[in-house]
């Protein structure tokens, strides 16, 4: 059997998320529903020590996230992280 290249997306692995980036969303969500601020746990120090700011962004750009979060939240977060992200740095 063999594969042909020309139906493969070759940009395909840009939209695929990582292991990792899908055990940040899962933690992120679940400290959300325990009652955290969204701007609180992407201050954790979990989260700033796995992942760089882009993928912190890319977590906001999901739509399983934006759904089960709000959109407004989101929508706070990302006006956060265009001011620089002070919000998000690590904490002393």
């Amino acid at each position: 059997m063999r594969l042909s290249l020309s139906a493969m997306n070759p940009f395909s692995f840009l939209f695929v998320s990582t292991k990792r980036e899908n055990y940040l969303a899962a933690y992120v969500l679940r400290e959300c529903r325990h009652g955290r601020s969204l701007d609180d746990v992407l201050a954790d120090r979990y989260i700033l020590n796995r992942s760089t700011p882009s993928e912190r962004e890319r977590l906001l750009e999901r739509p399983e996230f934006v759904s089960a979060l709000g959109e407004q939240a989101v929508a706070e977060m990302k006006r956060t992280l265009d001011r620089g992200g002070s919000k998000t740095a690590v904490k002393s």
